[in-house]
């Protein structure tokens, strides 16, 4: 093998270490996304978690009342009280999600968004 040839060998494995570096930063961009959502999705799951554990708990004691006033005979059988659907979005804003149409029911990462609390104020 004369210098030449050797000279390209060594450039070759150059651009070869190259290509590899590049690959691995693309590797090690994606894996950052992916962790990166990971996180988000736990803590989204999370507070999914939470609000579905208080919402079964309100429908026992809503199943609860509603069987005690229809043994005693009294009041009508409503399914929602008026301004019930906004105290669930207020409360679902509060928890941490959005209820803004352009975001809706995604986990707020960034404090508050103009979007919701306009919403809220329409009150």
């Amino acid at each position: 093998m004369d210098n030449k040839d050797t000279f390209n060998s060594v450039s070759n494995m150059e651009t070869q270490l190259g290509s590899l570096y590049q690959s691995l930063s693309d590797l090690k961009e994606f894996l950052a996304e992916l962790i990166e959502e990971n996180h988000s999705l736990k803590m989204e799951n999370e507070q999914l978690r939470r609000l579905l554990e208080a919402t079964a708990v309100k429908n026992q004691k809503g199943l609860a009342d509603q069987k005690e006033t229809s043994q005693t005979g009294a009041g009508e059988d409503k399914l929602f009280d008026v301004g019930e659907g906004y105290d669930n979005l207020a409360r679902l804003y509060h928890e941490g999600f959005h209820i803004c149409n352009v975001h809706f029911g995604n986990l707020r990462k960034e404090g508050d968004c103009l979007f919701c609390l306009s919403f809220l104020n329409k009150k």
